[in-house]
Order: structure tokens, then sequence, then C-alpha cells
């Protein structure tokens, strides 16, 4: 029987067991020693952890000046160290920062900026710091607007760490408690359903929980949906399938909140925001990570009306959102996107990556499906012949690559697909390195 993701949790996939701090010497064992200060919740990636010291672009530097390829951290989205950001922030943080109970142009200018990408029915942005904050408050909004509690999400969800959205984040972990008004449908695993259209199968899903909902006398809030179901095992699915979605959910009295921190920001190439590429409007959208490029914001755009049904009764200050210095950076990486034509450099590259681990892929009956959207990318990692996860192949698998200087980590609820997410600025370069990478590695791996 497969292992699922349950076993672990996302924050366990290919973490360090302190277990092993012996086998680490010099400096990096010292290090990770010291961090017992921290305390036992945090996760480090890699049975040999990375000391890193620098970036620049899609490129790490560790302490000993070795250089690797990132290809999973999106949150540096236009390039680590970009210096357009850099430079940007550097000016507004010689000039003021402050929070939003004063007037500032900063803030003002990146929201109308902002919502220029939306739909016109998205007419009122709010900020934070962190998408689990972003999520939290849109959780809150939906509630208080429908009257309900009931929110349902993806069996591997995570869409963040606040009390409330933990208990909407099934793929934490078996030991992290649920909330008892929410519910779960599987994830929509493309390749074992052997479809991409999955509306009507997402539909029969979403409608079972409902009406479990109803027998237990919980009403029905809405859905929170991250729209390339990222920690499900990135699954873009065909192009519109959520169309049926939203128009279940509004039929049924609930809100659409499209989870927005992954792929949004022109991350899967067809469009600005992940849910455009489907053509709907959701009633909230929620980003964070990549908008302000490592910087900590996150921001919750949301219709006017259901925002009212929660502002009426609740004003809400967050001391560090919004502020000058933040909102300098945002506004940057959105200048940068523009300017750089990143949209349509991102669908490009995206073909070409897909196309590299096809090839790939061709050679090596352990890769059995590759899909995605612009620079996101899952790939299954299977036992040869069959659809059966190999998680274990797979955690060997991205170990290989680290050694070959190449950073991605697993996702999926059986644990065994690759993640590739690289900085939005990846290049032709990047991709010959990353090829190769993959190559040697099967190479090593199964000779």
């Amino acid at each position: 029987m497969m292992g699922t993701s349950e076993d672990c949790g996302i924050l366990e996939s290919n973490s360090f067991n302190m277990g092993n701090l012996d086998t680490l010497g010099g400096e990096l064992h010292d290090l990770v020693e010291r961090r017992r200060v921290l305390g036992p919740c945090y996760r480090l990636f890699y049975q040999k952890p990375l000391h890193l010291v620098r970036g620049q672009g899609t490129r790490l530097f560790d302490a000993d000046g070795e250089e690797y390829l990132d290809m999973y951290n999106n949150i540096p989205s236009m390039g680590h160290s970009n210096p357009v950001v850099t430079e940007a922030v550097t000016k507004q943080l010689q000039l003021l920062n402050t929070h939003t109970r004063y007037v500032h142009e900063n803030i003002l200018n990146y929201a109308e900026d902002l919502l220029s990408t939306m739909p016109d029915e998205i007419n009122r942005i709010m900020f934070m710091c962190s998408g689990s904050e972003a999520n939290d408050l849109a959780v809150r909004c939906a509630q208080l607007f429908t009257g309900g509690e009931g929110v349902i999400v993806t069996g591997e969800a995570y869409h963040g760490n606040t009390a409330l959205i933990s208990g909407l984040s099934p793929s934490i972990g078996k030991s992290v408690a649920m909330s008892r008004t929410m519910r779960m449908i599987p994830s929509p695993d493309s390749f074992r359903l052997g479809t991409e259209d999955l509306g009507p199968w997402m539909c029969e899903q979403i409608s079972l929980q409902i009406a479990d909902m109803r027998r237990h006398g919980i009403k029905f809030a809405g859905v929170l949906f991250d729209d390339i179901f990222s920690s499900d095992g990135v699954i873009p699915g065909a192009r519109g399938f959520l169309k049926s979605v939203v128009d279940l959910v509004h039929r049924e009295g609930g809100l659409y909140i499209a989870d927005e921190v992954q792929p949004g920001f022109c991350r899967t190439g067809d469009a600005f925001w992940g849910f455009a590429r489907h053509g709907i409007v959701p009633d909230i959208v929620t980003m964070g990570k990549p908008m302000a490029n490592g910087i900590p914001c996150s921001a919750m755009a949301i219709r006017a009306d259901v925002l009212d049904a929660f502002a009426d009764n609740n004003p809400y200050f967050n001391t560090f959102a919004g502020n000058p210095v933040s909102m300098a950076a945002a506004q940057a990486v959105l200048d940068y996107i523009r300017e750089n034509d990143i949209l349509a450099h991102t669908y490009d590259m995206g073909e070409k990556l897909r196309a590299a681990i096809h090839d790939v892929a061709a050679r090596r009956p352990r890769l059995a499906d590759v899909r995605g959207a612009g620079l996101f990318c899952g790939v299954e990692v299977v036992k040869p012949g069959t659809q059966e996860a190999d998680r274990p192949f797979a955690v060997s698998l991205i170990e290989q690559l680290r050694e070959n200087h190449v950073l991605i980590s697993l996702c999926g609820p059986y644990g065994n697909v690759l993640k590739v997410r690289p900085p939005l600025v990846f290049n032709d370069a990047d991709l010959d390195f990353f090829a190769s990478a993959l190559e040697a590695s099967l190479d090593q791996l199964e000779n």
C-alpha cells in the first residue's frame, strides 16, 4: 500500500533528521546544533542541510562558494537579490517606514495599480504580512457575508498557519486538528483520474461535502482553493475546468476564495492570475510571498459588498501591513513584470521546461507524468510500468539533485511528485543546467 503524506506532513517532506546531527561536520554541524535555541518546530531541507549566504537571479551560493540552481523557491519570483527591488526598498527605507494609520502615497498607488489587474468585480484590497493572515481574513469575511461556517478545501491543501487556517490545511500533518466545520475533497489527481477535465468530478465531490455539512447542521460558506492545487501535486487541469465549480459554489450560497499565493503574479504563464486561466471571477483573492519578492507582504482583494459585511462591525489593523517599504517592494515587482514582459517569458520558458522534462521522461519509466502551467511543474515519480507512487525514490532523487547542485522539493498526496518551481527569471542556461542534472541524477541512482 502506498504511503500518503499523512504519514509525515508537508513540512516533514525531505526534512533533516536531527538524530543524524553527528553525520555533519565542521561549521555546518555547529550551526545546526545551535538551531536548538529556535525550538523543535522548524525543519531544514535535505539530509545535508544547506548553509546559504548569497543569492543572485536563479542561483544560490553556500558558505563554501558552491553554486546551486534554485528550481523551487517561488518567493523571490523576480530573482534573488533583484536590483530593482533592492533599490526601491533602500530608497524608501531611507525616507520613512510606518503603518497604515497615517496617509501615504505608496499604499494607495500600489492598491490601485494591483486592482487594475483584477476583474472589475474585485474592487477593494487590504494588506497583511503573510499569506496565512490573508487567508485568515478572507475566510472570516466569507463566513460573515454568508452567515455560514463551513469551508471546503482539498485533501492536501496548505493555506497557512494561523489557528483558523491551520484547521483548513490538512497537508500540515495528521497531528494538527482540522476545523470541525471544514470538509475536504480528495486531491484532484488528473493522472490517476485519467482526465484533465476535472470540473464534473470536482462538482460531484463538493456536492457530497455540502450535503454532509447540512446533515451536521453546518451552513456552507464557500471553498478555499489554490487554482493550480500546488500541495496536491501541481494539478493545472484543462483551462476553464473551474468555471463549473464556481457556478456550483454560488448556487449553493457560498463564496469562491482563490488562494493565489503560489499561482499568482504570472507564475502559470497563461495569465497574471491563476484563476484567470479558467476564465472565472472569484469573490475573494488572496496573495503573498512573491508579490514583494521576499519582503513580508500579502493582500486580500475582495468584492466591496463582501468586505462591507466584515467591516461594518470589525475594524482591522495590522501594524506592519501595507507599510511604505513593503509597498515600494511590491510596486517594484509589478513594474518589473511589465517592463520585462515576465508573463510571456514565463509562458515560453515553461513550454521549454516541460519539453525538456518530457524528453528525459521518455527514456525514464520512473517519470510517468509531466504536467504544469508556466514555470510551475509537477512530475510523478512511480514504480516503472505502474501508476504506483514511489516516494522513497522521489526522496532519493531530490537528494541526488541537491548533490548535483539543483534544488527542488516534493508534494502530492503520496509525497512523490517533484515540485519544480524556479524564479520567473529562469532562462535557457538554467534550463540546460537543470536538464543535465536531472539526467545525471537518474543515471547515478539507477546504475
